[in-house]
């Protein structure tokens, strides 16, 4: 039931990745009346945009290198939402397999020298991060990869599966009166209120206009002569199949030289299968060479990584905007906003880059009502 008071303005959310979801879920549920459009939903599979297709939704925040700054602030905002949301959809009946604890191997001197920064850092700030010395590293089963000097471990931060809340998210934004509309959206008209132009001649309108569409918010933000410069960053993904089941003892997703070892969360200690990922290339191209770098570790891999079967490799593309930090979070005309170049962190800011949207509508139309934060 939306909540009792004056009329909400509608929204236009373009993009049903998992920003564009998170958004329109949460805006509906404050009883904005909510069109999603994506092209995705002509074929049944709105979870398969870009950006989110090559998630593994891996979230670090606490071990995040800084400790001021916007983007530490989004993260900590994130952080906290996403233990809400969680909580939330499970209380509805949603089964969503999620893994915390994150371990940051340290693969050089520097490595260590951050990792006791970041180490101090959050000590101050009361938070529960921990170095781990290589003796406790080799007690781990199974066997780590390469042969780190040290670690930072995170029990708040870790994983999720980013295919089964988007699915949930989708699922309780119908339910709040979402309407989800098949479209590729080609161009954008200055009006108020705003007009979306659709393959087709087709036009939409309202109050609000959200472009969450990864890297196509560049085109469509050309159609009215705004400038925002994305570039594609590709990034392939592996999952791996175990020979014998190991008994996991890690304390959650394991970080090395960037690339993420992630046990599935929704098959427990004795479950055989491993998320691998993701390769950064830029561009759209596959690279095969990438991607046998990362299935060998860069070289470092363990024999039992090594003797794994690839049962599953997918990829998509990271929009990453060139000169400015990500994400881009903005509203260049009124009643507009951009929320896109989230690059690696889509799954872990997709709560702060929502209540961003709704604080900022309900900012100029209902200063009164509480923000859109679950």
């Amino acid at each position: 039931m939306h909540p009792v008071g004056p009329t909400r303005g509608s929204v236009l959310v373009v993009g049903a990745g998992i920003i564009g979801l998170a958004a329109a879920w949460r805006l509906a549920e404050q009883g904005h009346p909510v069109t999603l459009v994506d092209p995705a939903f002509a074929i049944q599979k709105p979870t398969m945009a870009s950006g989110s297709q090559a998630a593994l939704g891996v979230m670090m925040a606490q071990v995040f290198h800084r400790s001021a700054g916007r983007a530490w602030r989004l993260r900590q905002q994130s952080q906290a939402l996403w233990v809400q949301w969680l909580a939330e959809l499970e209380q509805r009946g949603y089964r969503l397999p999620h893994r915390r604890g994150l371990l940051l191997l340290a693969a050089s001197e520097d490595d260590l020298s951050k990792q006791a920064r970041i180490a101090g850092d959050r000590a101050r700030l009361g938070q529960t991060v921990r170095l781990i010395s290589p003796r406790e590293l080799d007690l781990l089963h199974p066997q780590l990869p390469g042969q780190p000097l040290g670690g930072l471990f995170s029990p708040e931060d870790g994983q999720l599966d980013p295919g089964a809340v988007m699915a949930a998210m989708l699922s309780e934004a119908k339910r709040a009166g979402v309407v989800c509309l098949a479209g590729k959206a080609v161009a954008v008209v200055r009006h108020r209120p705003w007009q979306l132009v659709l393959e087709g001649h087709r036009h939409l309108e309202a109050d609000w206009l959200v472009l969450a569409l990864g890297l196509g918010t560049a085109a469509l933000l050309a159609s009215l002569g705004l400038v925002l410069d994305l570039e594609p960053v590709l990034g392939q993904a592996l999952e791996l199949e175990l020979a014998s089941a190991p008994h996991w003892s890690w304390p959650g997703v394991v970080v090395w030289r960037g690339m993420n070892l992630v046990p599935r969360p929704d098959l427990g200690d004795q479950g055989r299968r491993l998320w691998l990922g993701a390769t950064l290339e830029p561009g759209a191209r596959l690279d095969a060479a990438a991607l046998a770098s990362l299935r060998q570790l860069g070289g470092e891999a363990p024999s039992w990584l090594k003797e794994a079967e690839v049962v599953r490799h997918w990829n998509g593309l990271r929009c990453h905007p060139r000169g400015q930090a990500a994400p881009v979070l903005e509203e260049p005309e009124p009643g507009l906003l951009i929320a896109s170049g989230h690059y690696r962190n889509g799954v872990l800011l997709a709560p702060a880059t929502a209540a961003w949207i709704c604080g900022r509508i309900q900012g100029i139309h209902e200063s009164q009502q509480k923000p859109c934060i679950g």
